[in-house]
């Protein structure tokens, strides 16, 4: 299994900035009503500052108290209502930004090619789709703008400071050096230590599911032992990725808490001493000193929430990371001169160093129904994914007419071959969500002769409301055979020209597999069928019968011929018939 990449910081960037571009109006408002908010803070400060300067002089009188009480109260409420509506846009802005993102990734994911999806870790893509959603969606929520709005409180706070008294705002910066250079050290190690910390994550998740959907062949090889160090192993990973960022928070808050409070101290020293050898006012020293305590708060919320941003930048990166994955197939939509599908010297590996087909040559005609056969891990699924275009051959030539069937962009492709596997999946929805999925136009009475001809028809009448009753997690549960014909359903009513089925009906039992075969080769005549066989009364029926044997075609002929050979497929029928099965 292999790691979904993970984009760069510079693709990260470039992503962040294009969502600011598409939001830039609507970012504009709320930032100003930030700013107004943030203008209405620094009033307080600076009243007190002249109640000081008029005490201090002997000049405050009842009239001018209650002058400046009301500009406080007053600063205060306005303070309090740009406040409300800045957060209200800047959480509506947060959730367009982030039902984006989703639905970007979203539709990454149903882009990636199924060999990207196949050779990636089940537990990173299970991963981005959970966690990394989960702390991308606090992120852009709550961090980035609060994180945004601390950036703006502090500039002004520091232009007021520096409005009011430049001399006695200067000691403030004694503590920029300590923050500077340790959220530097900080930023150095956070990405690849958040990187690290996901990875595990997904690592966990990947062998819990694994061990999981495999139980019982865990349980028949006797590894569960093994399986039970691997996940202690992968928890012990993911244990020292996190507190390796630990210790990383634990090292760089205290440091940084302590140069706020330096910076408080020193400020209050000097504009005191500066107040006293009459350089500023008393109340522009007061003052200064407010605007330091005041703005340790935004400068706080800043180092805070940059501990949420380097985990949600992580998790952006990964998201971001399966756009990259982009399909090859070419965007031309060419129509193939005619539907003969032809392997022509095909070698094909999953893996650069070792090919699980060798040579294989086959020419299927339109309108044959040819069923491969051979022992498990022969090569049987591996050349139904080719002729179906799910991959390119590694050396050779895998074409429908004149056109490459990796090569065609895939609705083209299905509108040529489509392949049914005995992995079936029932979506949430109705029955007729789920059948018309295939052919989004089609009638009621269009699903309803789909499902009579895969033998659906009785027990989904039967079904409580019919075409509408709900299906899936919080639906009705429909067994496996059941929503195995509800995929063979699909595969009528999406009606290509060339079908693949591979095991298409393993999980009914041989009596009820051989009655639907027989409907289904009704419904399906005149069209290329090719039948990944297990049970060989459906290579009997075939015109031709393809044989595999370690990654190469043995034989090629039909039943009456191949059993008069006496070779591989004479064996194959001979162990089959001999358990006492039955064609009928």
């Amino acid at each position: 299994m292999s790691q979904l990449p993970i984009a760069n910081t510079d693709v990260v960037r470039e992503h962040a900035r294009r969502l600011v571009r598409q939001h830039r109006a609507s970012l504009a408002r709320t930032l100003i009503f930030y700013g107004l908010a943030a203008v209405a803070a620094l009033v307080p400060a600076w009243i007190i500052g002249l109640i000081t300067n008029l005490a201090t002089n002997h000049q405050l009188s009842g009239p001018r108290i209650d002058r400046d009480v009301a500009g406080l109260v007053a600063s205060s409420l306005a303070y309090a209502g740009l406040t409300y509506v800045a957060r209200r846009r800047s959480y509506v802005l947060g959730e367009t930004v982030f039902a984006q993102l989703r639905e970007e990734f979203v539709a990454s994911v149903l882009a990636l090619p199924l060999v990207a999806v196949e050779r990636a870790s089940t537990g990173d893509l299970l991963s981005r789709t959970t966690n990394d959603i989960e702390s991308l969606s606090r992120t852009v929520r709550f961090a980035a703008p609060e994180w945004t709005v601390a950036i703006m409180q502090a500039g002004l706070t520091l232009a007021a400071m520096l409005l009011v008294s430049p001399e006695a705002a200067a000691a403030s910066l004694v503590s920029l050096p300590i923050v500077f250079l340790s959220t530097r050290r900080y930023l150095r190690f956070a990405t690849p230590g958040y990187r690290r910390e996901r990875i595990s994550y997904a690592t966990i998740s990947g062998t819990v599911s694994e061990t999981t959907e495999g139980a019982r062949t865990v349980d028949a090889l006797r590894i569960g032992e093994r399986q039970h160090r691997r996940i202690d192993d992968n928890i012990r990973e993911s244990f020292y990725a996190e507190l390796y960022t630990l210790l990383m928070r634990v090292t760089w808050f205290p440091t940084v808490e302590t140069a706020f409070a330096l910076a408080v101290a020193a400020t209050l020293g000097w504009s005191g001493w500066l107040a006293l050898h009459h350089v500023i006012t008393l109340g522009a020293a007061t003052t200064v000193t407010l605007y330091v305590v005041q703005i340790n708060n935004p400068i706080d919320t800043m180092i805070s929430w940059l501990d949420e941003l380097q985990i949600g930048q992580t998790a952006l990166a990964r998201l971001v990371g399966v756009a990259e994955i982009h399909d090859d197939r070419s965007r031309t939509h060419r129509t193939p001169i005619n539907e003969v599908i032809t392997l022509d010297h095909v070698d094909y590996a999953y893996r650069d160093d070792r090919d699980v087909l060798h040579d294989i040559s086959l020419v299927i005609q339109p309108g044959e129904r040819l069923a491969i056969v051979g022992p498990s891990g022969a090569g049987k699924s591996t050349i139904g994914r080719l002729i179906a275009g799910f991959d390119a051959p590694r050396r050779g030539s895998a074409r429908i007419g004149d056109v490459e069937l990796a090569s065609l962009a895939i609705n083209d492709l299905r509108s040529h071959v489509a392949l049914v596997t005995q992995e079936h999946h029932v979506f949430i929805g109705t029955l007729r969500d789920n059948l018309a999925l295939a052919r989004p136009t089609a009638t009621d009475d269009d699903l309803l002769n789909a499902l009579d001809a895969v033998d659906a028809l009785a027990w989904a009448t039967a079904l409580p409301a019919g075409l509408d009753t709900e299906l899936g997690t919080v639906g009705f549960q429909l067994a496996p055979s059941e929503a195995q014909r509800v995929a063979l359903a699909r595969l009528i009513l999406a009606n290509p020209h060339t079908l693949v089925l591979d095991e298409a009906t393993a999980l009914l039992d041989p009596r009820a597999a051989r009655h639907l075969e027989r409907s289904l080769s009704a419904v399906l005549t005149g069209r290329t069928v090719v039948a990944i066989a297990h049970r060989l009364h459906t290579a009997h029926d075939a015109d031709r019968i393809c044989v595999v044997a370690d990654g190469r075609i043995v034989e090629l002929g039909h039943h009456e011929d191949l059993v008069a050979r006496d070779g591989t497929y004479a064996a194959l029928w001979r162990s089959w018939h001999g358990d006492g099965r039955s064609d009928s």
